[in-house]
């Protein structure tokens, strides 16, 4: 049985950089880097009588750190800040893209990166139609999101899978999920 026996914090800003030393079923101690910033949420909304989704392209640090496109086109995410996750999905997909979705079916809960963060995403779908869009989104201001909303076909979307143009994993899952359970999109 693992368990933790010391956590060292290194940083405390918006996310938690921390050591733990873990001790294994043998007793053998060793050291873990972990990263937590809480719980977030994952939606990906998509017009079944148009066949298209919504997502946002916004400027990411880590591809750019290591020399990538900073520029990622992602399904709306963010942190559940303590809210329960669908009230936070429905809170990020209308700060992000300006549409104010009301039915979501969930996609289930699933560690980002278990090696390493305590991220654990809870993923949504949800149908909107164009009434739906109450303003132009964009992110909020003050958090410097810089975010272009982005509405296309769900078939191009998927062959942006293909090609490599949708690269960040949450949306690669989020749209697969879409396109097992909707086969009537494709």
């Amino acid at each position: 049985m693992y368990a933790i026996d010391k956590i060292r914090t290194v940083h405390d800003g918006w996310g938690r950089f921390a050591l733990a030393m873990v001790r294994n079923g043998e007793g053998k101690v060793f050291e873990r880097q972990v990263e937590d910033h809480g719980e977030a949420v994952c939606v990906l909304p998509y017009d079944p009588a148009r066949k298209c989704v919504t997502l946002v392209r916004q400027p990411r640090v880590g591809p750019l750190y290591v020399g990538e496109e900073a520029m990622l086109l992602e399904a709306p995410a963010g942190l559940t800040d303590g809210e329960a996750p669908d009230a936070a999905g429905r809170r990020e997909v209308e700060e992000e893209t300006g549409l104010r979705l009301h039915e979501m079916e969930s996609v289930g809960a699933h560690w980002s990166m278990p090696g390493c963060a305590t991220e654990r995403m809870h993923v949504f779908l949800a149908a909107y139609g164009p009434a739906d869009r109450v303003s132009n989104g964009g992110g909020v201001a003050h958090e410097h999101e810089e975010i272009e909303v982005v509405e296309l076909p769900f078939v191009e979307a998927l062959a942006m899978i293909r090609d490599g143009r949708i690269c960040d994993m949450k949306t690669v899952m989020v749209l697969q999920s879409l396109a097992l359970g909707h086969l009537e999109l494709d």
